[in-house]
């Protein structure tokens, strides 16, 4: 820490000091820590954004003081975060993008949280005008869905019915619904970005399954979109591609603005196709700060900024440069996933066609000198975090190795990345024997 006169002898960090001190002596003591923190633009571990332009962030100082459900104070967010909203609902094709429900949240995990709470409350709406017991609701998914499926179900009392992936059948798909699905299911979640690979889930034959199904059974059963990653990918590079609202089957969508909707931490949508699909139970009317607040969220104060910098960045890049700024992610995705494909020990899981994500394995008995994990710790001792981990479940035995490229891993990184992943291959293929003390931690938790 920076000393200077007067300055305490320590920093107290498990409790609060009995006085305080010089705002530059906090400032440094606060300062002086994080330094010990990772290189953000070598972090190809998390889909986070943690580059913008300075513009973005001139905004952000200047709105960091914004609380989101201050409505009243602040009617200029709220028209700015209805704004975003409808040109996302748009962006997804819903089909009157003006009235479809939708909310910003602090993140998707949030979103995912509302949106199952709204499949859950229908379902025992309907189940109630049916004069049949609401109770023992289930929600079918992958079992590559990202962990906040498995809190909703475990906060909100859902039987959470996972479909296990397999080498034969790597994500969730319309041939397994049948043996899952019954009355009691409040909806299916569909992955647009598996966390896992960056693959998507084929939500159109979902919904083509599903249509048969309640042809064949009488069930009518939505899906959720879980478009975290994809949500902000796809409309701009695979426009062609249906898994939106343009599916009737598909009742609501979340997505990240944090991730490739380009905009710092913590910021998530979610939409609903129409006021049919949003429960009005949800929605709460509150006396706040001198007006009546709508609220749709799990949490009340939240910032502001976060949304002032998305509708920024719909200004700032428009279609063409969203197109272009994803384009780029993907294309640098495709060059590194060629290059690692190409070396002799690793064989590809995905190729980052989809979202700029990719995965790769060692192939099948290559050595057993090393694994995907020491291969991590070594680039990690180089400053690049590039994540090693277990697949879900029937998959557990198999570790894969994964890279998200974000706006900001240029070309040029990307190529001093390949010569660290060679050069630290390189040493390990050396090895005569395994290591003494093999890694045997997953580096990134899902």
């Amino acid at each position: 820490m920076h000393r200077r006169p007067g300055d305490p002898a320590t920093v107290a960090r498990h409790r609060i000091p009995e006085q305080g001190m010089d705002p530059l002596t906090a400032f440094h003591a606060v300062r002086d820590e994080t330094m010990l923190d990772g290189n953000a633009r070598l972090n190809l571990a998390t889909f986070v954004t943690t580059w913008m332009e300075e513009e973005a962030s001139e905004l952000y100082r200047e709105a960091f003081d914004k609380n989101m459900i201050d409505k009243d104070e602040y009617p200029q967010t709220a028209a700015i975060e209805q704004r975003c909203q409808r040109i996302i609902a748009d962006l997804w094709h819903a089909p009157d993008p003006d009235a479809a429900p939708a909310t910003s949240t602090v993140g998707s995990s949030e979103a995912c949280m509302l949106a199952g709470i709204a499949l859950k409350r229908r379902w025992q709406h309907r189940r109630e005008a049916a004069g049949a017991e609401p109770a023992r609701p289930n929600l079918v998914m992958s079992s590559a869905v990202q962990v906040c499926w498995e809190k909703f179900c475990n906060y909100f009392e859902v039987e959470p019915r996972y479909v296990p992936v397999s080498d034969e059948h790597p994500m969730l798909s319309g041939a397994a619904l049948d043996a899952v699905v019954d009355e009691h299911t409040i909806g299916v979640v569909g992955i647009l970005g598996v966390t896992y690979t960056g693959a998507y889930e084929p939500i159109a034959e979902l919904a083509a399954a599903l249509d048969a199904i309640e042809r064949d059974r009488g069930l009518d059963i939505p899906i959720h979109v879980d478009a975290a990653s994809g949500g902000m990918v796809a409309p701009f590079i695979q426009p062609e591609l249906e898994w939106d609202f343009r599916l009737t089957r598909v009742a609501s969508i979340n997505t990240s603005g944090h991730k490739y909707g380009l905009v710092y931490p913590g910021l998530g949508w979610v939409v609903w196709r129409d006021a049919a699909a949003l429960p009005e139970s949800m929605i709460f009317r509150v006396s706040y700060l001198g007006g009546e607040t709508p609220t749709l969220a799990l949490n009340f104060s939240r910032p502001g900024a976060q949304v002032l910098l998305q509708f920024y960045l719909f200004l700032r890049l428009g279609r063409e440069g969203y197109a272009e700024v994803q384009s780029e992610s993907q294309r640098i995705a495709v060059h590194l996933s060629s290059a690692i494909g190409a070396m002799p020990a690793f064989e590809l899981v995905s190729d980052g066609t989809t979202i700029p994500v990719f995965a790769w394995r060692l192939r099948a008995e290559h050595t057993d000198n090393w694994t995907l994990f020491d291969l991590s710790d070594r680039l990690r001792m180089r400053g690049w975090l590039v994540p090693a981990y277990p697949m879900p479940d029937n998959l557990a035995e198999q570790i894969v190795q994964r890279i998200v490229v974000r706006n900001g891993l240029t070309m040029d990184l990307a190529d001093a990345l390949l010569d660290a992943i060679r050069e630290e291959t390189a040493y390990l293929e050396s090895l005569t024997s395994p290591l003494p003390h093999p890694t045997a931690h997953p580096a990134f938790s899902h």
